[in-house]
């Protein structure tokens, strides 16, 4: 048995030597547009559509459509609710990114990510020996950056938004304010939470906690009064309620009193960023997406060239041909993510070097066809140590073909654990997303590269990648997903299933996923991605491979976008229990006052 398996994989490394020439590939023919619905289990809709984490938050988003908003007017008050009913990561104590494609072909983002604050250092999460103190970037007061979510809601809807600002954000301030009613998993979560995160900090018991000290049950009901007070006070005042006025000072006394970092400067300074957005294509489909801080946008565009260079869509999905490459092109994206990506405020990122299919070419030409590659001998300039997630995405289209892809996060679950006393919303942990010890990279995961070592003001590091596909100049795709390090290649294979295999988005949100991101050097893969059959032929390539739990890896609520008919079908992603997609109902006359 043995022999024929060894023969096997002689034949499958013969069978996936690379293409010859790769100066060819723009003559190669481009995979063949899709016209087919979006699957079994999606939810079509002709006058717009939100995909969110959460029931409510969608419905929300969907209202918003339906009382004449666009796709950024949806988006804003769908992220707004999520700080309700999505508390481990919807947030307006956080931050993350927004793409947005409007229908006239018109791209942009905006970067809402965190910053560190001015009085940050390069050395703050280290202990006097040199060593790095994780339990001080995992929770407790040093952990926050500077939140950007308000800012960068404003900033989008001040562009691109069409309805009042005040109409978007007291929809999520009256269900904080009225409650709602809790789901078992969302139950079961804030016991435990009770019970660790929100432990030591009395003012995230009580935001969170019941009365009567009991645990909560599915169907209790969960209000907030004091969220809800503050977002009605940015409903009236717009992001300077938050950034400079009340909710502002109760944060910055707040921090006085337990030796945090942030401070009224910290805020009043704080500034979201309109960026333009990274260009790529894959087998005739164009890629927008999101660039640094982000380096989702980096890793997904310089994977996908790669395996265009390769040929890899050739192969069918789950064939160890198409395995062994799709590892291999995220092996080496993942450690140009570490090599060079940081703020762009801060560091130089060589992004037409690293997008360019020239590029793409010369990392396809270093893959063995028949062997996998070791992640620290691919690093030599590298000097790297031995030793022995969550965010939240959702995505809209409206009635029109705009399309926004919005992913943001608190970083770990529940942030920081820290509810801001009076003001009812939770902090980030953030900093715990830069580097934290200059030169020091670990086999474990850990990064000590320059860009994105912590300096006062800058943005750290982020993997998020909300991302919009279009074909022919109309639109295709809407998706992104959380999962920390594990987005990129969530995304990737969301991508590569509607495009490469073209599955009904139902499916490619539905299908098993794979992970490797340089360092650790392993794949991780959800049960059913990777046969038993396919798992022998890598592991005998010399790939380390470790098998997670089934649908554990992110969760990539999606939209496939049909120009021809103008429909829309939503996918829930079925490894978040409480989601939804929700289609906008009959579509009524907008306000006729102003944005404000």
């Amino acid at each position: 048995m043995r022999l024929y398996w060894l023969a096997v994989v002689a034949l499958c490394a013969a069978a996936i030597a690379p293409p010859p020439a790769f100066a060819q590939r723009a003559a190669r023919p481009a995979a063949t547009p899709r016209v087919e619905f979006g699957g079994t289990g999606a939810v079509p809709a002709r006058r717009g559509i939100v995909v969110s984490v959460s029931s409510f938050a969608s419905d929300i988003g969907a209202a918003t459509l339906a009382r004449g908003g666009n796709a950024v007017d949806a988006a804003v008050a769908t992220a707004f609710a999520l700080a309700v009913t999505h508390p481990s990561a919807g947030n307006i104590g956080g931050g993350g990114f927004m793409v947005v494609r409007m229908a006239s072909g018109e791209a942009t983002t905006f970067d809402f990510r965190e910053k560190a604050p001015l009085s940050a250092t390069p050395t703050m999460f280290q202990t006097a020996d040199g060593a790095i103190a994780y339990a001080l970037t995992d929770s407790g007061w040093l952990s926050p950056g500077v939140p950007g979510t308000v800012h960068g809601m404003e900033s989008a809807h001040a562009r691109l938004g069409k309805l009042p600002w005040r109409s978007l954000v007291l929809p999520a301030a009256q269900l904080a304010a009225q409650g709602f009613p809790l789901s078992r998993a969302l139950a079961a979560d804030l016991n435990e939470q009770l019970l660790t995160t929100f432990a030591p900090f009395p003012s995230s018991m009580a935001a969170y906690g019941r009365r009567d000290g009991r645990a909560w049950r599915a169907g209790d009901r969960l209000r907030l009064p004091d969220l809800a007070r503050t977002l009605r006070a940015i409903a009236d005042s717009g992001a300077r309620a938050f950034y400079t006025g009340w909710i502002a000072d109760s944060l910055v006394q707040q921090m006085r009193d337990h030796g945090g970092a942030i401070t009224a400067r910290d805020l009043a300074e704080y500034r979201a960023v309109e960026r333009a957005p990274l260009r790529g294509t894959y087998l005739g489909n164009d890629i927008i997406a999101m660039g640094p801080p982000s380096s989702g946008g980096v890793v997904l565009i310089e994977t996908l060239n790669q395996l265009e260079a390769l040929s890899a869509e050739r192969f069918a999905r789950g064939t160890p041909e198409f395995l062994h490459l799709r590892i291999e092109a995220a092996r080496r994206a993942y450690l140009d993510r570490a090599r060079y990506i940081g703020d762009p405020d801060f560091a130089t990122v060589p992004l037409e070097r690293l997008l360019s299919t020239q590029y793409a070419d010369s990392l396809a030409r270093s893959i063995d066809p028949a062997r996998a590659s070791r992640s620290v001998s691919l690093a030599s300039d590298l000097d790297i140590a031995t030793e022995p997630m969550e965010t939240t995405h959702f995505s809209v289209v409206d009635a029109e073909g705009n399309a926004v892809s919005q992913t943001y996060t608190l970083e770990g679950g529940y942030g920081s654990g820290i509810v801001v006393r009076g003001t009812g919303f939770l902090l980030n942990n953030e900093m715990g997303d830069f580097n934290k010890k200059a030169g020091y990279t670990s086999t474990r995961g850990d990064i000590g590269t320059a860009p994105n070592l912590i300096a006062p003001g800058k943005r750290m590091l982020s993997s998020m990648t909300p991302v919009i596909l279009a074909r022919d100049d109309q639109l295709l795709l809407v998706t992104g997903s959380p999962g920390g390090r594990t987005i990129p290649n969530t995304v990737i294979d969301v991508v590569l299933g509607v495009t490469a295999f073209r599955q009904p988005v139902r499916a490619a949100v539905d299908a098993p996923r794979i992970h490797h991101q340089w360092l650790p050097d392993v794949t991780q893969f959800e049960v059913g991605a990777i046969s038993t059959a396919a798992q022998f032929s890598l592991a005998e390539m010399g790939h380390l491979l470790r098998q997670r739990p089934a649908q554990s890896q992110g969760d990539a609520h999606s939209i496939w976008y049909d120009a021809r008919t103008k429909t829309a079908y939503g996918a829930h992603d079925r490894r978040s229990p409480d989601g939804k997609a929700s289609a906008a109902a009959v579509r009524r006359r907008a306000p006729a006052s102003g944005k404000r």
